[in-house]
This record gives C-alpha cells, sequence and structure tokens, in this order.
C-alpha cells in the first residue's frame, strides 16, 4: 500500500477507534465504581452475625481457660516427679 494512502487511512480508523472506545471505557469503569458498594446486609442477618461473634469469643475465652488449666496441671506433675526423683514413685514392692 502506498504510504501516500496508508497514512491518512490509519488517522481516520484511529480517530474511530478512539471515538467509539473512549465512551465504552468510561462506561466500563462507571459500571465497575458501582459495582463496588457495599452490599445491604438485612438487619436479621446483621444480629446474627453480631451473635455468632459473641458466642466465637465466649468460646475462644474458654478454650483459654482450659489450655491454662492443662498448663498448670502439666507443671503439677512434672514437678511431683521431679520430686520423688527416678526410680521412687513406683508401686511398693512386698
Amino acid at each position: 500500500m502506498d504510504p501516500a494512502v496508508a497514512v491518512p487511512l490509519s488517522f481516520f480508523a484511529m480517530c474511530a477507534v478512539i471515538a467509539v472506545g473512549l465512551p465504552l471505557a468510561r462506561a466500563l469503569s462507571r459500571r465497575m465504581d458501582r459495582g463496588a458498594v457495599a452490599p445491604h446486609v438485612p438487619a436479621e442477618l446483621s444480629q446474627r452475625l453480631e451473635r455468632m461473634e459473641q458466642a466465637i469469643d465466649s468460646i475462644a475465652v474458654e478454650v483459654e481457660r482450659i489450655s491454662e488449666g492443662q498448663r498448670f496441671t502439666t507443671k503439677l506433675l512434672s514437678e511431683r516427679v521431679s520430686d520423688v526423683g527416678p526410680g521412687g514413685g513406683g508401686p511398693p514392692s512386698r
């Protein structure tokens, strides 16, 4: 193709692409911005989620309490074994 024809043809093709593509790009960006809005959560669901969160927090506190008791019991048992010494503390021999 002759450069004298290709340059003006390319210019008009590029103008057409810009004229059509720019509004499409703007419409797509506006749609994406509208989609970023947080969805509406019903009040009933929100209250239920709050109750679940409180229940999970209370379970976490109870598990921590149980694990603290387990650590305390393990500590007492290990001190008891070390106080008796090796070989001692077994059943009495007859």
